[in-house]
């Protein structure tokens, strides 16, 4: 599957359209595409029958409410690389691609240039016409099991929204936090909506709870996801030991019943037949 899409935004006035690049740009980003493909068909354990089983994606978007814009491709929805606009270099995620492939910044680069030159003509052709904006939804989970005291990473999932505008504040006892905070670019999502993860390095304890904060334009206001670690429930011996004492009270009680339902059938088996066997 190859999800070629451009996203073109002026200010809050919004289009969406494919981009019309040179046939030899898309035929590279075909080839990529394809590369990339191969690879991982080739490292799975499976073989070439894997190869049924992945997808990459190749992106690109730029708009007016900002001076830049975005060009990544994506490999089974983990990001592969981007191209970096202001340092004009490819970023790679994923270090089993990185040796294999050699990947221009340029080619990325004149691609924005393209796009640029077609959001012109397309905000002209939509009579400015508004887009539908998309408001997000959050989730904030741990990524490791949490255990007080030792360190951890809190990421703040937004998903699902448009368009790529995002303002995303981390909060500690409602104060914000800049140090240890780090984001993805704007990844593609399902419907030609995109998601962004953030993430925050921490120390938990029971005396600081976190919220992540989210803006966008569709949202009336911001939006707060709580998060905050559980003091563990410390079981007392004294419960442990009840518990244990139950246990083996209940484990008599069958092995007593047991008997006496055996002595019973016992009782009411005909002398007779008790003699015979």
């Amino acid at each position: 599957m190859v999800n070629t899409t451009s996203l073109y935004t002026q200010e809050k006035v919004l289009s969406t359209a494919t981009a019309e690049a040179p046939e030899d740009r898309r035929s590279q980003a075909r080839a990529m595409i394809l590369q990339a493909i191969t690879l991982a068909a080739l490292l799975s354990p499976r073989g070439t029958g894997a190869i049924r089983g992945h997808v990459s994606t190749y992106a690109e978007f730029v708009q007016t409410h900002r001076a830049s814009g975005e060009y990544m491709f994506e490999f089974d929805e983990d990001e592969q690389f981007y191209v970096d606009l202001d340092k004009k270099e490819t970023v790679w995620h994923l270090p089993e691609f990185i040796h294999a492939f050699d990947y221009d910044a340029r080619r990325g680069i004149a691609d924005i240039v393209m796009a640029r030159k077609n959001l012109n003509t397309l905000i002209q052709r939509s009579n400015h016409t508004r887009g539908t904006t998309e408001p997000p939804e959050v989730t904030v989970f741990p990524k490791e099991p949490v255990e007080l005291g030792q360190p951890n990473t809190l990421i703040c999932h937004v998903d699902k929204f448009f368009p790529p505008v995002l303002n995303v504040t981390w909060l500690c006892n409602g104060q914000m936090v800049t140090e240890g905070v780090a984001k993805t670019i704007f990844l593609p999502s399902t419907e030609f909506r995109f998601h962004q993860f953030h993430y925050l390095t921490f120390l938990p304890t029971t005396e600081e709870v976190y919220d992540c904060q989210v803006e966008h334009w569709g949202l009336d206001e911001p939006l707060l996801k709580h998060w905050e670690a559980q003091e563990p429930v410390q079981v007392p011996e004294t419960m442990e030991t009840v518990v244990c004492v139950l246990g083996l009270l209940v484990g008599l009680v069958g092995i007593i019943v047991g008997a006496i339902i055996l002595k019973t059938r016992l009782d009411s088996i005909p002398s007779d037949v008790q003699n015979l066997q």
